[in-house]
């Protein structure tokens, strides 16, 4: 298996002081100047604000809502839509080319060399792949040769059809968990009042390789005896579908998909932005649900209302209505990313369509002990762990579910390492500026 090593972009603390003397007074250290950052594309910003997390409803179990909590949230940045087929080739895409890239610069092709020196004639530490030149996948006997591992072995073809073999695209990164170095006692040796030994960033860093190519057979597997073979054939590659949402998506593959969004992002920022830019992620339960009310307070559904018709009679979202009617709302499956009326933070879909990974663990007493100012638990299980520490929280409900499960409180779950043909994903980010009140004063 071809193994793909993202090389991360190490960003450097840079301290700057003031050109002119102080004259011995305090005056703090002098920024270079004051930077705000932009507002990520295909996203909206969600405000700050206090909600009361929770039921709303009496008549949804217990069991899949959270009891009702007043929770303070920061600002940050949700996509408006959840994360397409098109936005997800491209992820995919880009882990192709890059095992198609290492493959070429291994054997040396002409003008696929791997760059080893800047353009001042330095050479590097850690030379990278050359993205610069086009990849010729027919015409070229030379290159054809050398990448014929990333097609499908000659005996697995249907009429000797030349196809990819996705089985194999893995993308491997790595990333900083930094919950252990917030328990003192992790750093700091209370009986001899000094900072332990051995404990430093390297114990924070984790690795992990993900398979990224969704499991467009889940559309099979999640339904027995439905012929779904013409969605598991063509939904996720045929242009028709590029703006729906992107299903077959395990949690492992959307944590790793907003990895490589971060890199992609940080590659286009300076040195200085960098330094305040902050990285695309799921969505914690919390912030999930707070954006999904779109500033309605007790909604329980993100369009305000208690019901899952306007005064017309349509359906508001794409769900299971009628008992199993499931074209009474106009899809007979998923529908396009930007159907049906946004809510009051200009959001798509936070109700049906497709659920939607968070990053909490499935924890029904989680509400009991998190904290009431930006609520966040986590647990990091591997492949080993038991399944019980592998449960996700997934939200909104899908075209597959009932009406009780849209509403913003319901709350389901998914084990980790499993994809289904109805749930999928969108990215958040923090809000890094600064935020200030007035208070009319």
């Amino acid at each position: 298996m071809r193994k793909i090593l993202l090389l991360g972009v190490i960003v450097a603390t840079i301290f700057s002081s003031c050109s002119t003397s102080s004259r011995g007074e305090l005056v703090g250290v002098q920024e270079l100047s004051e930077f705000y950052p932009t507002d990520p594309y295909g996203m909206v910003k969600i405000p700050r604000g206090t909600f009361t997390m929770g039921a709303n409803d009496g008549d949804v179990p217990y069991a899949h809502t959270t009891p009702k909590k007043l929770v303070t949230m920061h600002s940050f940045y949700m996509d408006q839509t959840e994360i397409t087929n098109n936005e997800y080739r491209q992820f995919v895409h880009w882990v192709r080319d890059s095992i198609a890239r290492t493959l070429l610069a291994e054997a040396m092709v002409e003008g696929y060399e791997y760059i080893e020196e800047t353009p001042d004639g330095e050479f590097l530490e850690n030379p990278y792949l050359n993205w610069s030149t086009d990849i010729e996948w027919e015409g070229n006997e030379e290159l054809e040769l050398t990448l014929e591992e990333l097609y499908l072995p000659l005996e697995e073809r249907i009429m000797g059809q030349k196809e990819f073999d996705s089985r194999s695209w893995s993308y491997k990164y790595s990333w900083v968990d930094k919950s252990p170095a917030a328990q003192r006692e992790n750093r700091f040796d209370s009986e001899t009042n000094t900072y332990r030994e051995g404990f430093s960033r390297q114990n924070l860093v984790h690795q992990a390789e993900v398979l990224v190519y969704p499991d467009t057979l889940a559309w099979a597997h999640d339904f027995s005896y439905t012929f779904n073979e013409p969605m598991f054939n063509t939904y996720f590659w045929h242009p028709a579908y590029g703006e729906y949402p992107v299903v077959g998506v395990n949690w492992e593959q959307a944590s790793a998909f907003c990895n490589w969004r971060t890199g992609i992002r940080m590659k286009q920022l300076t040195s200085y932005q960098q330094k305040y830019e902050t990285e695309f992620r799921l969505p914690t339960e919390a912030e999930w649900e707070y954006a999904a009310r779109g500033g309605k307070e007790h909604s329980i559904y993100p369009w305000g209302g208690p019901y899952s018709r306007n005064s017309k009679g349509c359906f508001l979202a794409n769900f299971k209505p009628l008992r199993g009617d499931y074209l009474a709302d106009g899809y007979a499956f998923t529908a396009p990313s930007e159907s049906y009326t946004r809510n009051d933070y200009d959001l798509f879909n936070m109700s049906g369509n497709v659920s939607e990974w968070t990053s909490t663990p499935f924890e029904p007493t989680a509400s009991m002990f998190v904290a009431d100012m930006n609520p966040f638990y986590t647990y990091d299980a591997d492949k080993d762990a038991h399944p019980m520490l592998k449960r996700k929280v997934v939200k909104g409900g899908s075209w597959k579910d009932v009406g009780a499960f849209l509403q913003v409180a319901s709350r389901d779950y998914e084990y980790q390492d499993t994809s289904k043909c109805y749930i999928g994903f969108r990215c958040v980010k923090t809000y890094a500026g600064v935020e200030t009140v007035d208070f009319g004063y």
